[in-house]
């Protein structure tokens, strides 16, 4: 194996490392908020710095490999896409830890009201935006644009979400005494998880670029 795929090979298990990482960091994140667990929010906080660290290793390997080893063509987007996503997934980290940093300042023990919850849809957003973490991760794994195309779909059902939320949280302080507070926090955390989904849609776009050049480059070959 010559050095520079060494080089990438060992880029792609970085980020898929940091992948995995972000994934569970707004799962125990979406848990924070929905159960009230302070200290899984506090865990989520507290591991925002390995996020970080990735970030800028990541960002390192990608200057190293123009740097050192000059790549072209497929190499040279590949690297390109994987500096984009890293970016990416550094934001998502960070819309992870502003949730878990909401849920850390809920009533000690008491999680959001339930009926606030389900009349917000907001369960429902959190499970989508796992889902479409998950969908941007397996089309890298498995490199198929296919895949990384199904997020725009999912990213307009948070859209969707988003935008209903306002009314239905205003209409929910006017008839619960004493829940404006509980309110405006729902109202910041969907407005992190609609960020999140964007943010998603961007890594999608990027694996796009890719892996679309990477088919075509290889019909050509077939063609020859």
């Amino acid at each position: 194996m010559k050095v520079i795929e060494q080089e990438i090979q060992s880029l792609k298990n970085n980020i898929s490392e940091m992948w995995a990482l972000v994934h569970q960091q707004l799962y125990n994140a979406g848990e924070a908020m929905l159960t009230g667990d302070k200290e899984l929010a506090y865990k989520v906080i507290s591991r925002e710095r390995r996020v970080n660290a990735f970030e800028l290793k990541i960002d390192s390997d990608c200057e190293d490999i123009i740097a050192l080893y000059a790549p072209v063509a497929i190499d040279l987007r590949f690297v390109l896409a994987m500096y984009k996503i890293n970016t990416n997934l550094e934001r998502l980290g960070d819309f992870a830890e502003s949730i878990a940093r909401f849920a850390g300042n809920l009533t000690e023990g008491e999680p959001i009201d339930p009926q606030l919850v389900k009349e917000t849809r907001v369960e429902e957003m959190l499970a989508e935006l796992l889902e479409m973490i998950s969908l941007t991760k397996e089309a890298f794994e498995k490199e198929s644009s296919e895949i990384a195309s199904r997020i725009f779909l999912k990213d307009n059902l948070i859209d969707e979400i988003n935008h209903s939320s306002t009314t239905i949280i205003a209409k929910y302080i006017e008839e619960h005494e004493g829940s404006a507070l509980a309110g405006l926090y729902m109202a910041g955390i969907i407005r992190k998880m609609e960020r999140f989904g964007d943010h998603c849609t961007n890594i999608a776009e990027e694996l796009i670029f890719y892996l679309d050049a990477k088919v075509m480059k290889h019909m050509g070959k077939t063609e020859q």
